[in-house]
C-alpha cells in the first residue's frame, strides 16, 4: 500500500519502550474508590468484600498476563511486577499498562536489580502497615469512641505508631497485633505449583474402558498475607527474582 502524505504524524508518537533487563512494575490506583465505596456501602476503615474482590482481579491479571512473576496488594492499590526478560507488547509502558488498567490510575516504573525491586515492595507494604494503623484507630476513635471525623484528626496529629497502639488497647481493649493479616500485610501473588488429582476415562488395549486416578502439577496464582520486607519470604520463593548477573 502507498504511504499517505498524512503518516508524518506518526513521528510525533513518543518511544516508551521500557528499558531491557530491569523488572517493570506497573502500579495501579482506584479512581473516584469513595464513590464505589459509598455506592455500596463498604465498612470502614476495612471492608472484606472490597479486598477480596480486588484479590480476584488481581489474579485474573496475572493468569491472563502469566510473564507477571509477583503482584502485591493494599487497600485500593495493587503493583503487578512483569519479568525482567518479558518482551510483552515490544515493552512498551502504555501497552503494558492498559492492558493491565481498568478503571484504575496506573503508571509504570523500571527497577533494575533485585534489591531495587525488593525494596519497592518492603516500600508498598511499610505504607500498608502505616496506613491501616492509622485508619484502624481513626475510624474506632469515630465509630466506637464518638468523636467527629475533624476531632479524630486532631486526636491523632503527630502521634506515632506506639501511641496509636496504645489508643486501641487502653482505651478500647483492641489489640492491633491480632488484626487480620491481610489489613496488615496487603496480598501478595504469586505463581506456584501445585498436585492436581483427576480422574480419566482410559481406554484399553481390549476396547474396555477404566477410570484411572492422574496426578499432574500445574502452575497456579496463589494468595499470602504475609511479611515481604524480611528475607524468609524471597528464601522460600527463589524463582521469584532473575539473576542479577544476567
Amino acid at each position: 500500500m502507498a504511504k499517505s502524505k498524512f503518516e508524518y504524524v506518526r513521528n510525533f508518537e513518543t518511544d516508551d519502550t521500557c528499558l531491557r533487563n530491569c523488572y517493570i512494575v506497573v502500579r495501579l490506583d482506584g479512581r473516584n474508590f469513595h464513590k464505589f465505596t459509598e455506592q455500596h456501602k463498604f465498612a470502614k476503615p476495612n471492608d472484606n468484600r472490597a479486598l477480596g474482590l480486588m484479590s480476584r482481579s488481581a489474579r485474573s491479571v496475572m493468569e491472563e498476563l502469566e510473564d507477571i512473576v509477583i503482584a502485591y496488594g493494599q487497600s485500593d492499590e495493587f503493583s503487578f511486577v512483569f519479568k525482567r526478560t518479558s518482551t510483552w507488547f515490544k515493552r512498551r509502558a502504555s501497552k503494558l499498562m492498559t492492558h493491565v488498567a481498568s478503571h484504575f490510575d496506573g503508571r509504570v516504573v523500571l527497577y533494575p536489580s533485585n534489591r531495587n525491586l525488593k525494596d519497592y515492595l518492603s516500600w508498598r507494604q511499610a505504607d500498608c502497615h502505616v496506613n491501616n494503623l492509622y485508619n484502624t484507630v481513626f475510624w474506632t476513635l469515630v465509630q466506637k469512641g464518638g468523636l467527629t471525623t475533624a476531632q479524630a484528626e486532631e486526636r491523632l496529629k503527630g502521634t506515632l505508631a506506639a501511641d496509636k497502639n496504645e489508643i486501641l488497647f487502653s482505651e478500647f481493649n483492641i489489640n492491633y497485633n491480632t488484626e487480620p493479616a491481610v489489613l496488615k500485610k496487603g496480598t501478595t501473588l504469586i505463581w506456584e505449583k501445585r498436585d492436581e488429582t483427576v480422574t480419566k476415562c482410559m481406554k484399553l488395549p481390549n476396547a474396555e474402558e477404566k477410570e484411572m486416578t492422574v496426578t499432574r502439577s500445574r502452575r497456579r496464582v496463589q494468595a499470602h498475607h504475609c511479611d515481604v520486607i524480611g528475607e524468609q519470604f524471597w528464601e522460600e520463593h527463589p524463582d521469584i527474582l532473575e539473576d542479577d548477573n544476567c
